[in-house]
């Protein structure tokens, strides 16, 4: 059992509570038409979820002009559409906000924090290594 099957099991039991703001997100792949499965991390702004990615990642490809997604959500399944966010300039707005809402997590990004104002130089370089999808459940 890998660490991704661990958090899928878990996120589908009542202990899903103990894993926060995480989620499995299930796209189907564009050119094979299967069913992937991934779990990852997320911040609300409102009824919007929005789910941070490495560029270097494959999966949200799938999802690059907008597709039809799956949420296992809060031990809920939920069906969702979801579209990348790939401008630097929108990246840079959702780091700050992500940041904004879980600043324990800018450390892990490389994002130095003085006097609680993100470094401006740290923002634009993982802005050029991350990317947002915006994901609505429907």
């Amino acid at each position: 059992m890998t660490g991704n099957d661990f958090v899928k099991f878990f996120l589908g039991t009542p202990l899903h509570i103990l894993l926060g703001n995480t989620m499995v997100i299930t796209v189907t792949g564009c050119k094979t038409g299967r069913k992937y499965s991934t779990p990852v991390g997320f911040y609300h702004e409102g009824d919007t979820l929005w789910v941070i990615s490495g560029r270097d990642r494959t999966w949200w490809r799938n999802v690059r002009n907008g597709a039809n997604v799956s949420l296992l959500l809060k031990g809920r399944t939920v069906n969702a559409f979801a579209h990348a966010e790939l401008d630097e300039k929108d990246v840079k707005t959702h780091l700050l906000e992500y940041i904004h809402q879980m600043p324990m997590l800018a450390r892990s990004l490389g994002i130095r924090i003085k006097n609680k104002i993100p470094n401006a130089e740290d923002i634009a370089h993982v802005a050029k290594e991350r990317l947002f999808i915006k994901v609505k459940p429907t």
